[in-house]
């Protein structure tokens, strides 16, 4: 599949900030047929170092809260600076996505890329947890790495190569994921379907040079990327 917006942003300074398969590519597909409207405020729910932030508001002129539970939001914050935005523009926070310090029907949308696997595979998690703090009307979009197909019970050598069946366990297939969203009362389902990006995102990844990037290759490269995908799931609150 082929980028606009996001090639602007493949330079070396900010892809050795990406943390996964590159979330600016993911989050740009994830929004391709995008119904948030203009100067929403906009939840990025699993930001990390603030790439997809950053995006949302130069892209889309979103008021964005970089919202992570890892990272630094004063780091965060410098980045921001640096790359133009004003504090008004985006606001890095540091919360659990299971406790989230919002007021009640605060954001227009919740966006959430390559992150919602971590906290959002208990059934309860969408009504309980998070569509309080969106309005009635008001969007969820999610980018999440999966399998094409659940194997869990019979785990491919390659992906072992990388990976333990422990974190394996957070990356299932479109069905485990209808099944999950199946349980939500509180929002309708605008689409699931597996992304194209797959093999884009990952080759940027791979170019890396830190710690966990290196340990992926030895599963990629082995042929453990034909087992895995990225699945788009469109929600709109009722």
């Amino acid at each position: 599949m082929k980028y606009i917006r996001s090639q602007t942003y493949n330079i070396p300074e900010l892809q050795a900030k990406i943390m996964g398969p590159n979330p600016i590519k993911l989050e740009e597909e994830l929004l391709l047929h995008c119904k948030i409207p203009q100067n929403s405020i906009v939840c990025d729910l699993g930001s990390g170092q603030g790439l997809t932030s950053l995006f949302l508001v130069k892209e889309y002129g979103f008021t964005v809260y970089a919202t992570d539970l890892w990272s630094d939001p004063e780091d965060n914050r410098k980045f921001f600076r640096k790359m133009g935005l004003s504090d008004e523009q985006i606001i890095p926070i540091k919360a659990d996505a299971t406790a989230l310090p919002f007021e009640e029907e605060f954001f227009d949308a919740i966006i959430s890329t390559d992150s919602y696997n971590y906290f959002g595979r208990d059934p309860k998690f969408l009504d309980d947890k998070l569509l309080p703090y969106l309005k009635h009307g008001g969007y969820i979009y999610i980018a999440i790495p999966g399998m094409k197909k659940d194997c869990h019970n019979n785990l491919p050598p390659e992906l072992l190569l990388s990976w333990t069946p422990d974190q394996l366990d957070y990356m299932h297939d479109i069905m485990y994921w209808e099944n999950i969203i199946r349980h939500c009362k509180g929002a309708r389902v605008i689409s699931i379907h597996e992304m194209e990006s797959n093999e884009e995102v990952w080759n940027d990844w791979l170019k890396q040079e830190n710690e966990y990037a290196i340990s992926d290759r030895k599963a990629m490269e082995a042929g453990g990327g034909k087992y895995l995908n990225f699945i788009s799931i469109v929600l709109q609150r009722l």
